[in-house]
């Protein structure tokens, strides 16, 4: 043994007969001294599943024990998957020939032809799939699925999009018309130009209203469909026409779709925002989902439904991010035939959100014509309350 290792033995011996702490403790002293703990184990968090959709999932029904969000609900708890379950929800009011706002019955465009356009976004496989000015086929939402699932393109349009349904099986028909759409076009055409649709009832005094109406740049033909919503003759959700529809599952799973007839009584060929990816619906499985109704020009100026889910992704709660889209709308609209008297937007628009936690939003521009949304859970299917950013409604 060294004289240095021999020292330092000495000097150790030494400083514990003093009473002087030892340089290294015991094990079964440093045992303990640990405080003891259970062993961490990782596990993950089930979500509860939810269906949010706007009003229209929950009003409609066609007939059977169901709405949509109660079907695609049921369907989500017993293991389909998000976005079949979510079709079979909104295949229901798109086949309700009550319901003028979507598919068979919907509000025609200005030639009196009903054009309906879709979209759907699968989180798990970050696919989606999507039609615009489709005719003929009463679910364009299926034929939207059947985009994503078979081809290796997005957005089919018009009479490509008629063709593809047809080679897919679909059933395409001539007009997707009821009588009471039939009427409620013909109706329109009285106000916008009654010396030419000859109507006793007022035709000449309503379009008189209409234009006296203390507006910036008034567009007749779309005030004369608005004043068809004043008049109680149309509800506002069909007017503007679509479902979204948005729901998770207990493994996180996230999907979307969004259906619609567009604008009642649109130039014919006119896209709204309901087809296209980011503006009204947009998914990702990590974060969140996010679709809309309403004025689809303003969600395609700004691509809404994809800052809506952004702004999930920084950590936002799914209401206050719905919010910040509908104040960018806000910001961003300066035309003076989009502003009522009071300088703010004379549309609406309506945010349905959900985030990876299952955490749930529905918010609108005003709380004005439908103000309440869709909603199941655990708890069963119920209608809450939007959350308006602006008070009043957009007619000033």
């Amino acid at each position: 043994m060294s004289s240095t290792r021999r020292d330092f033995l000495k000097v150790t011996a030494a400083g514990l007969a003093l009473g002087a702490p030892a340089l290294v403790a015991p094990l079964d002293t440093l045992a303990a001294s640990v405080p003891r703990r259970a062993p961490e184990v990782l596990v993950r968090r089930a979500v509860k599943p939810v269906v949010i959709a706007d009003y229209s999932g929950y009003e409609f029904r066609n007939g059977g024990p169901e709405n949509a969000v109660e079907h695609a609900y049921r369907r989500i708890v017993a293991g389909d998957d998000v976005l079949d379950a979510l079709m079979g929800g909104v295949n229901i009011p798109e086949l309700d020939p009550t319901e003028n706002g979507i598919g068979y019955g919907a509000l025609p465009n200005a030639d009196g032809v009903v054009q309906l356009d879709a979209c759907c976004m699968h989180g798990p496989t970050r696919r989606a799939g999507g039609v615009a000015c489709l005719e003929g086929v009463r679910t364009p939402s299926l034929v939207a699925k059947a985009v994503m699932e078979y081809t290796d393109h997005h957005l089919l349009v018009g009479e490509g999009a008629r063709e593809f349904a047809r080679a897919m099986g679909f059933t395409i028909e001539a007009d997707l018309n009821t009588d009471d759409s039939r009427r409620l076009w013909r109706e329109w055409k009285r106000r916008v130009d009654p010396e030419h649709w000859l109507d006793p009832k007022g035709g000449e005094r309503r379009l008189q209203d209409v234009r006296n109406r203390p507006r910036h740049e008034v567009d007749p033909l779309l005030e004369a469909g608005l004043s068809m919503v004043d008049d109680g003759l149309i509800r506002e959700g069909s007017f503007w026409g679509t479902i979204n529809c948005n729901g998770i599952d207990a493994n996180g799973d996230i999907c979307g779709v969004t259906t619609t007839s567009g604008l009642a009584w649109k130039i014919p060929g006119r896209a709204g925002d309901s087809p296209i990816l980011g503006a009204g619906l947009y998914v990702d499985n990590d974060v969140g989902a996010a679709g809309s109704t309403g004025r689809g020009e303003a969600n395609l100026y700004n691509l809404s439904s994809y800052l809506i889910v952004e702004e999930l992704r920084r950590g936002a709660h799914p209401k206050d991010a719905g919010l910040a889209a509908l104040r960018r709308i806000r910001a961003n609209t300066r035309e003076a035939r989009l502003l009522n008297e009071k300088g703010e937007p004379n549309f609406n628009v309506r945010f349905f959100v959900i985030d990876k936690q299952g955490r749930h939003a529905g918010v609108a521009m005003y709380h004005s014509g439908e103000t309440k949304y869709a909603l199941c859970t655990e708890n069963g299917s119920s209608a809450p309350d939007l959350e308006p950013l602006l008070p009043g409604g957009p007619r000033g």
